[in-house]
């Protein structure tokens, strides 16, 4: 089947061809239907059936091929040298490590539809405990390592997780980060008090527990060290897990993943996109904070009967040959990462590349910014292998756009992430008229209803917000994807950028009215504006332009700086250091329309040296000018 009847299938027959696709899937309890969209947008798929992500990803390859490896977590946080730490799990030994945390929640009193929030670095126990919970039936929420206790509170108090699992700290190039004061702090904020926090001691920095609260995971796991617990068997669209995503106000989206129809779309994309085959390994350097690493370092590779790595650490630590070795030693087939991490690597020195025997490599897939045609020449050059781009969001949990190379061998385009897989409605419509727009024009890429199996099913509590942000933008009810886009006459379709204020940092989804928020927080700061500017390496930076309270003490460079400084450290200390902006400026005004709102794409604009556009709407054209003179600095 060629690449046209494949998706023309998915859309004209999606009960069909979804039903096929189930059968890659074990079901304990056969679903009586494929679809009910009678609640549309809320959407059911595999309705009454009844299945278990971790019996899928470990259980029935346990039992299928014991020996065979399923989680190397490598580490080269931990150890003096930097030489890699690496611990090779089989799935039979997966199984057990799995059975022993699921007993200890189970002992905890976790139980069926519970919260569990997972604050940890990339060690194998994270991956453990989100197997763990979807075992015995309760809710992940995974808080990517090191989030600042702010924003680790909002999630704490939306979740209302009876137990946390953390760790003693994390690290990254060789800095240790403590997760326990940081913790601690988020649960003094929040209004929600977990009942227990459980907590791996890696031994890096000393831990004081709370009595009555904190527990340590060694001691438990020896009590259970020969624990069995049983698979809980999940309906279909029973919650798996929360992951929350930027907005564009403060307030963080929960999006909210099923059972039966994330199982099914993974082990469909393992296939068709990615081309994976049980006994293969995978190697996704992305973290289990994002959904990159969901999806694709711990549930999808696990489903298709592969190995998947873990890695903690940098791509130049020890050097920038580390993840080639990696690729080398564990004979990765397919491997997923991200332009800002290829962006890095070319400026290593070849020979770290080119000394290490790639040859089981069979394709590179690339996905979280636009990919650049001088990083995809390079890298394609290199390894001789096809470097795939892919376009998704946290939202649909898998690729929208890409080549499904295992279906046909269709070129890629440069520049583009390619085509619509199978199930996405993908259309480009004007933003003013809400019609669809001829091939070439610019418009906003949304998804007609309804959206395949794996994509989120609400956002966590609050259907109507849902209901609100996605599916009320237009004169008709589409799934508005917030990007620009432009589809060619081929049908190849373009990301050209965001129409809301969410801007992307080497692949990580920042709102920045949130930086905004935090910035405000500063007592002399009066107002703020934060614009997304393009980079060569991270893709996107923040920089802050602030108007201060008080100036008393700030007409020298230095005052400013330091002030500056200040408003950095907030944000690092409220959001983290991922959301700190490259560049704070101190400005007397901010350039806004008469009926005051800022002008923040003019902003945007004049940093990336760009025509600032129509600016008969500015209220006073030497604020834009201001922000041209800081920027020339």
């Amino acid at each position: 089947m060629n690449y046209a009847d494949f998706y023309r299938r998915s859309i004209e027959q999606p009960q069909e061809f979804w039903g096929g696709e189930a059968s890659r899937v074990h079901w304990e309890t056969p679903y009586t239907r494929v679809l009910d969209d009678s609640q549309a947008p809320l959407n059911r798929w595999f309705v009454g059936g009844r299945t278990n992500l971790c019996y899928n990803a470990v259980d029935r390859w346990a039992q299928a091929q014991p020996g065979q490896a399923a989680l190397i977590a490598v580490s080269t946080e931990v150890s003096a040298d930097g030489e890699p730490v690496e611990r090779i799990y089989s799935y039979r030994e997966l199984q057990a490590e799995v059975e022993r945390m699921s007993a200890i929640m189970l002992a905890l009193g976790v139980g069926r539809g519970d919260r569990v929030l997972i604050y940890m670095p990339m060690i194998a126990e994270a991956v453990f405990a989100m197997l763990a919970c979807a075992r015995i039936g309760a809710v992940h929420s995974v808080v990517f390592g090191g989030f600042a206790s702010n924003s680790l509170a909002t999630r704490i108090d939306d979740a209302q997780p009876r137990l946390v699992i953390s760790a003693d700290a994390g690290s990254r190039s060789g800095k240790r980060v403590p997760y326990k004061p940081l913790l601690d702090e988020a649960i003094r904020l929040a209004s929600h008090k977990p009942a227990t926090v459980l907590l791996v001691d890696r031994g890096m920095v000393p831990m004081d527990l709370v009595p009555g609260r904190d527990v340590d995971y060694a001691a438990l796991r020896e009590q259970h060290i020969d624990a069995q617990v049983p698979v809980t068997w999940l309906e279909s669209n029973e919650m798996s897990y929360i992951l929350y995503t930027s907005g564009t106000t403060g307030k963080p989206k929960g999006v909210q993943r099923d059972v039966g129809g994330y199982a099914v779309a993974l082990a469909s994309s393992m296939q068709h996109i990615f081309g994976g085959a049980a006994g293969e390994t995978f190697f996704a350097t992305s973290d289990i904070g994002w959904v990159v690493g969901h999806s694709y370092i711990v549930y999808g590779p696990l489903l298709a009967g592969m190995a998947t790595v873990m890695y903690e650490g940098l791509p130049t630590r020890p050097d920038g040959g580390i993840w080639w070795r990696l690729v080398e030693k564990y004979r990765v087939s397919r491997m997923f990462s991200a332009p800002t991490a290829i962006r890095v690597l070319r400026k290593q020195p070849q020979e770290l590349m080119d000394k290490h025997d790639l040859s089981s490599l069979k394709a590179l897939y690339l996905a979280g910014e636009p990919l650049d045609e001088t990083t995809s020449a390079w890298i394609q050059g290199a390894l001789g292998v096809p470097v795939i781009d892919n376009y998704w969001q946290t939202e649909t949990g898998w690729p929208i756009l890409s080549i499904a190379r295992a279906v046909d061998d269709r070129p890629t385009r440069l520049g583009s992430p390619g085509v619509p897989m199978p199930g996405y409605k993908v259309k480009v419509i004007s933003e003013v008229s809400g019609d669809e727009c001829a091939a070439g024009e610019k418009g906003v890429l949304v998804l007609e209803a309804p959206l395949p199996p794996g994509c989120m099913q609400t956002v966590y509590g609050d259907d109507e917000r849902f209901k609100r942000t996605y599916w009320s933008n237009f004169n008709r009810p589409v799934y508005s994807s917030f990007d620009w886009g432009i589809r060619d006459a081929d049908g190849y379709y373009f990301i050209l950028g965001r129409t809301d204020d969410v801007i992307n940092v080497a692949g990580h989804r920042l709102g920045t009215r949130e930086i905004e928020e935090s910035i405000c927080s500063h007592p002399n700061v009066s107002e703020v504006a934060v614009v997304g500017v393009e980079d060569k390496l991270k893709g996107q930076v923040a920089i802050a332009f602030v108007i201060p309270r008080h100036n008393d003490g700030l007409s020298g460079e230095d005052a400013r700086q330091a002030l500056a400084a200040e408003l950095m450290a907030t944000v690092d200390r409220q959001l983290g250091a991922v959301a700190r902006p490259a560049q704070v400026h101190i400005v007397s005004m901010l350039p806004k329309t008469r009926s005051g709102k800022l002008l923040r794409r003019a902003i945007q604009a004049v940093c990336e040296g760009r025509d600032a556009g129509d600016l008969t709407t500015m209220e006073d054209p030497a604020s834009l000018q201001q922000i041209r003179d800081v920027m020339r600095r």
